[in-house]
């Protein structure tokens, strides 16, 4: 008799250890449902998304300078300063035409935006729809206001969380210890330092904790997003102070100069990307989201008929046969007696 296999050295590792028996099944739903295909598709509509945001912050700045006419002054001259000749003119002749243009500009910008914005919003939601394996029903028209609520929201939270992590910068607080009389040393320094991390990590799992639970088609409970929110935030952190010393030691070649804060921006987006939907299938492989999920209904069943056709009399025949012949023999029998 064959002995049973024994479970493989992975098998047994997830057997022992809980938490990595959780990572492995976030790891299988994430390639599952096409985690990066949907991270590159985030990251294209982010970076395309930048476009119309920079020329509605063009035609912001026209309209801001319309109406300094010094301080357009002052820029013209700088241009002349900094380029000298006729290619300073042309730059300060195209200013001006980009400036008496802002209106249409900011338009075009601003509908583009909304367009691009709402084709980021759906490719996010359907991701991180996948990853909670969520089927909602297609509907075009409300699927594109529910986008519109969503980016509206999504755009709201960034701008706090953007305001709030300003707050926590070192360089401000250092001027506010400077303005209550305090003196920036080694140990205060190291504070501060440790205090800005700390809310960078507390408004990004807020921020996490969010998007995870509220932008799928279907929101989720928040409780269960919680803990995916902060491993999002912390693994976000890292990865910034990484890219950060990173980026300061590719900035310094010409090459990098050129490139680099446009393959940075890109890097940064597909990796952020990763994280959120890696973050969502780590919250939807818990134990209580996969006890909370809902059974999906078994296939039909397909009722098939046999029909059996046999060739010759088989047996009940055979034995209808046999009693047939004895009754005929007994009589036979019985009429040549007479």
């Amino acid at each position: 008799m064959d002995e049973p296999e024994k479970p493989g050295l992975l098998a047994r590792v997830r057997a022992r250890f809980r938490w990595f028996d959780h990572v492995m099944r976030a790891q299988e739903r994430y390639n599952d449902c096409n985690g990066n295909f949907y991270a590159a598709g985030i990251t294209y509509f982010t970076i395309f998304a930048l476009f119309p945001l920079l020329m509605v912050g063009f035609a912001a700045g026209g309209f801001l300078l319309s109406r300094r006419p010094d301080l357009l002054d002052e820029i013209e001259d700088r241009i002349r300063d900094a380029v000298s000749g006729d290619l300073g003119q042309q730059l300060v002749t195209l200013m001006d035409s980009a400036i008496a243009s802002r209106g249409t500009v900011g338009v075009i910008g601003l509908a583009t935006a909304v367009w691009a914005g709402l084709g980021w919003m759906a490719n996010l939601r359907e991701a991180l729809s996948q990853m909670w394996q969520q089927h909602a029903e297609s509907n075009f028209v409300g699927n594109k206001l529910s986008d519109l609520f969503a980016l509206v929201s999504a755009f709201l939270a960034m701008v706090i969380t953007v305001g709030l992590t300003v707050l926590g910068d070192p360089a401000l607080m250092r001027k506010v210890l400077r303005w209550l009389g305090l003196h920036d040393g080694v140990v205060l320094g190291g504070g501060l330092r440790v205090i800005s991390i700390a809310v960078s990590v507390s408004i990004s799992w807020l921020l996490f904790t969010w998007i995870i639970s509220r932008l799928p088609r279907e929101p989720v409970p928040f409780r269960r997003s919680i803990r995916a929110g902060l491993l999002a935030a912390v693994g976000f952190e890292i990865f910034k102070q990484v890219a950060s010393i990173y980026l300061q030691s590719v900035l310094n070649g010409p090459a990098g100069a050129t490139f680099g804060p446009v393959l940075g921006l890109m890097v940064f987006a597909y990796v952020t990307a990763r994280l959120i939907l890696f973050a969502t299938a780590w919250a939807a492989t818990s134990t209580e989201s996969l006890a909370e999920a809902p059974v999906p209904p078994p296939d039909p069943a397909q009722i098939v008929t046999r029909v059996q056709i046999r060739e010759g009399l088989g047996v009940s025949g055979a034995l209808a046969a046999a009693a047939a012949g004895a009754i005929g023999a007994l009589g036979l029998s019985r009429l040549l007696r007479r």
